[in-house]
């Protein structure tokens, strides 16, 4: 139990340093957004809870497949902030990243990359 809070605290200091960083800077926000900070944290959750080397890849692999259909949303959330609000932004970006998404997950399937489940 205390390996899942001590998770919990270090994957949260994460989020946290984000918005501490975009607050002083969008620059440095955005930058240290930008890094691939869960995915790294998960991929040592997995090694140091002895995962197979399989495994790790494998969430590797797929989160980048994943990454690529949500970049339309960081160009969509700018351009209708100001237009209708935040929170329809919010709603939209999320529309917009599965719709992104299911169409990359068809778009892919035929390379050999299953997305989808």
């Amino acid at each position: 139990m205390s390996w899942l809070i001590t998770k919990y605290l270090l994957t949260a200091a994460v989020v946290v340093l984000v918005s501490e960083a975009a607050k002083r800077s969008d620059k440095l926000g955005g930058f240290v957004a930008a890094l691939p900070l869960v995915t790294v944290l998960a991929l040592i959750w997995l090694y140091v809870e002895k995962q197979p080397q399989a495994k790790i890849a494998n969430h590797a692999w797929y989160t980048f497949w994943y990454v690529v259909p949500t970049l339309p949303m960081f160009l969509a959330f700018p351009f209708l902030l100001g237009r209708i609000g935040f929170w329809p932004t919010m709603a939209a970006s999320v529309v917009i990243t599965v719709v992104c998404f299911g169409l990359f997950a068809l778009a892919v399937r035929p390379f050999g990359i299953e997305l989808l489940p």
